[in-house]
């Protein structure tokens, strides 16, 4: 087609700008371009758009849909992206004429070409008011009927201009995916750069102290209404909502792990902003608690070191330490995959569930365990003979840990088979044994348990005991050796 021809068949038409942004830098309005392009390809349901630059120093941004028409210009909102607003990024029309004053006010030059036609801009004098100059589009015949897509020819771009406006998109950012949900998307955040806020892919806002970038694929009603011409700075009031619902959907250990190596900071005031949520913090606990063997644990239970504490590292369990206000609320929920949380508690009754004692026979006794293990039948006949709760008085390498203590218990009153169990150890000297094994009967005797009254009073009632025999003893003492002096042999 000839030159001549083409422009026979020019048209032009006013855009009617009434207002240049003037604070729109080159970068702002080329992302426009970029944001229809992109949008344009989900609509269409076509490749994505590329951008590239020629030997000539030219900028090309070209997407494969249906081709841009000149009466796109004159559109305020398309129809159909208002339909699809959960979908794309732009509304094209008001950010496209912007974009275009942009381009002029810049001294960029464009060329818009499509099947339907080929655009340029240009300032002409308004139609009926020769002495106003506006910005009209002249729109020529397409000067290739058979192109796909539409393409954006740019002429005295930089080259910064184009990465800048490519930084606005998740596309180009670099952003890893950690986890899709229905409400959007965890990402990655980049070292070098603040979290991002993405609504479709376009950045809305940056965060200093969150853990993850956001891009929000299902906007609320609120987070639409929020977002203006510029789609930048919106406030986190609009998306937090959004961000909370993203995080309780996400199920992936990665998405757990750096919440919960997060948890360990809010004692010291660095965790961030995602921590803030009590809902959040649970539900990382949840996943966590699914897919590793893990122990919670506050610091409180850390500084008392309990021995199940010990017993939880040498079986492989991570402990993973929580606020105390996160700890009241995992006994109240369960993980992802219906298990109960393990928290110290729920361990050390599972850990005792699954105990086995390690007794040892009195024939593989040393000599000297055996004198001392002997003396028990001594310390029984100073209980009340007509009843008679022990059955038997056993030794055991391994014992439960204590309650109270969290270490290993050196006795053990089992009520269910009437026996009294006593570690091995104690038998290294008399003073242990016959203490821990009096202790010990005095708990099956009265049946209470250690820090009650009952206890205490029979404790000392027992000691009143044996203190006057040993001061009768040496009252009455004699030539003959009586059995406290046998027993201080050893």
């Amino acid at each position: 087609m000839s030159e001549r021809k083409r422009c026979t068949r020019m048209k032009k038409f006013d855009l009617n700008i009434e207002k240049v942004l003037e604070h729109w830098t080159v970068a702002h309005a080329l992302r426009e371009i970029i944001a229809n392009a992109l949008d344009e390809s989900i609509l269409s349901e076509t490749k994505e758009p590329i951008i590239w630059k020629e030997d000539d120093e030219k900028w090309h941004i070209k997407d494969y849909g249906r081709g841009l028409k000149h009466n796109h210009l004159t559109q305020n909102e398309n129809k159909e992206k208002m339909i699809h607003v959960e979908k794309i990024i732009g509304k094209f029309g008001v950010g496209l004429k912007d974009a275009l004053a942009t381009f002029d006010r810049r001294n960029i030059h464009i060329v818009i070409k499509s099947k339907h036609n080929d655009i340029t801009i240009k300032k002409l004098a308004k139609e009926g008011f020769a002495d106003i100059t506006t910005l009209h589009a002249i729109v020529q015949e397409p000067s290739d009927q058979n192109m796909v897509g539409t393409e954006f020819i740019f002429e005295g771009l930089q080259d910064a201009d184009i990465e800048t406006a490519k930084d606005f998109f998740l596309q180009y950012s670099g952003e890893q995916v950690v986890e899709k949900t229905r409400y959007g998307t965890l990402l990655e955040k980049n070292d070098k750069k603040q979290s991002r806020i993405y609504v479709n892919g376009l950045c809305v806002a940056e965060e200093e102290n969150l853990l993850f970038s956001y891009n929000i694929t299902s906007p609320t009603t609120k987070l639409l209404k929020s977002l203006n011409r510029e789609r930048t700075n919106v406030g986190r009031s609009a998306y937090s909502d959004r961000i909370k619902s993203t995080l309780l959907a996400c199920t992936s250990s990665i998405f757990a792990e750096k919440l919960v190596n997060d948890l360990e900071k809010i004692q010291i005031g660095t965790a961030h902003d995602e921590l803030q949520w009590i809902d959040v913090q649970v539900h990382a606990c949840k996943i966590l608690n699914a897919k590793e063997k893990v122990v919670f644990l506050t610091s409180n239970d850390l500084i008392e070191g309990n021995k199940y504490i010990h017993y939880a590292k040498g079986e492989g369990h991570r402990i993973v330490t929580i606020p105390d206000t996160l700890a009241l609320k995992l006994p109240q929920v369960k993980d992802i995959s219906g298990n109960e949380m393990v928290n110290l508690d729920h361990y050390s009754v599972h850990w005792n569930d699954n105990f086995t004692f390690a007794f040892v026979d009195e024939k593989d006794l040393s000599k000297k365990e055996q004198e001392i293990f002997a003396l028990k039948r001594v310390i029984e006949e100073w209980f009340p003979k007509q009843k008679k709760p022990v059955k038997e008085i056993k030794i055991s390498e391994t014992m439960r840990p204590d309650n109270f203590t969290g270490s290993d218990a050196l006795g053990l009153w089992d009520e269910s088979e009437r026996r009294i169990i006593i570690k091995r150890s104690q038998l290294q000297s008399v003073e242990a044994f016959t203490g821990t094994l009096i202790h010990e009967f005095v708990h099956a005797y009265t049946g209470a348990d250690d820090e009650t009254i009952q206890f205490e009073s029979e404790l000392t009632k027992m000691l009143g005991n044996i203190a006057t025999m040993v001061l009768q003893s040496k009252e009455k003492e004699t030539k003959k050796d009586n059995w406290f002096k046998r027993v201080l042999k050893f």
